[in-house]
């Protein structure tokens, strides 16, 4: 991975530009002066296909799942 250092005192920062050499695989390190204070790097993109009933029956809810919750549940009484 190639890497560009950017010192913050003397560069504009265009951040379109920035964002750019990122997505491109340009590894940014912001220097103020020989000391390196923060790297920008790309996100890792991981792609994983979710497989639909994957984990079936896992998830039971019961009878009441809908129905109203008590009062006293409302009032912290419970």
């Amino acid at each position: 991975m190639e890497t560009r250092t950017i010192d913050v005192h003397e560069n504009q920062i265009n951040f379109a530009e920035l964002l750019s050499l990122v997505t491109s695989g340009t590894e940014v390190v912001f220097t103020e002066g020989d000391t390196p204070l923060a790297r920008l790097i790309p996100v890792e993109r991981k792609e994983k296909s979710r497989i639909a009933g994957l984990h079936a029956g896992a998830i039971q809810t019961t009878a009441d799942f809908d129905e109203p919750l008590p009062e006293d549940f409302w009032a912290g009484t419970q």
